[in-house]
């Protein structure tokens, strides 16, 4: 069974939620402050995806992904009464995989939670129904990237990527050379955050960008697309 937190300060959430993830193979923990749910993102066994609030007391939601992304990459689904297109641009500029405006239907937040889940999990989702069948580790000068266990290691050392970090980087190394439209990273992206405006493929390459650094990994063709850069190495 997974294990989700939940960062809300509505006390009436989280009993409710918790009871219904049951049905779906999630363990649900509520947390009313960030303070707490910092806390208990230490715990042992870890959590598995983690659910925030943005207006919360102590610091707000923003803050706090961006204060969970300095030790972390666990799944993060972000929630807001507002729904504003600029706080979703927000969300993902600080890493989080998916957003859901309140008031939701949690049959709607369970399925975001499945989602990044079953990307982390090559494709294991709660259900347990697929077995993921990824093919072998793809090498790069400086970069190796593992589709089975969704690790990436730059120039030997790994490198914490987001479930959609990751799904874009292996895309593009999959036909590496291969110059991907926005258009097209949408389409292969479904199920992301990333599919509801064209800006959130911009704010996803360049968190890649980063974190790939000194590597100079991704290239821009002005109206055209993203391409991996890298020579790909043979076995």
């Amino acid at each position: 069974m997974h294990r989700v937190l939940l960062i809300d300060d509505d006390e009436q959430l989280g009993p409710p939620l918790a009871q219904y993830f049951q049905r779906f193979e999630l363990s649900l923990t509520h947390a009313l402050k960030p303070s707490e749910g910092l806390a208990r993102l230490r715990d042992t066994p870890p959590f598995d995806a983690a659910i925030l609030d943005v207006m919360l007391p102590e610091m707000d939601g923003f803050e706090l992904c961006r204060t969970i992304r300095k030790e972390s990459d666990i799944p993060i689904v972000m929630l807001t009464a507002r729904g504003d297109v600029m706080d979703r641009v927000v969300g993902l500029e600080l890493g989080a995989d998916a957003y859901l405006p309140k008031p939701f239907e949690p049959r709607e937040l369970v399925a975001h939670i499945q989602t990044v889940l079953r990307r982390r999990h090559g494709g294991n989702g709660p259900q347990g129904n697929t077995v993921a069948t990824a093919p072998d580790v793809l090498l790069f000068e400086g970069l190796s990237i593992d589709p089975t266990r969704r690790s990436v290691l730059r120039q030997g050392e790994a490198v914490e990527l987001t479930s959609t970090e990751f799904d874009l980087l292996h895309l593009l190394a999959r036909d590496s050379g291969k110059v991907f439209s926005r258009d097209d990273i949408l389409n292969q992206l479904r199920g992301h955050e990333a599919d509801l405006y064209t800006r959130a493929v911009d704010i996803v390459v360049s968190r890649l960008r980063k974190k790939l650094e000194p590597l100079d990994c991704i290239k821009t063709l002005r109206n055209a697309g993203y391409s991996l850069a890298l020579h790909k190495l043979k076995r």
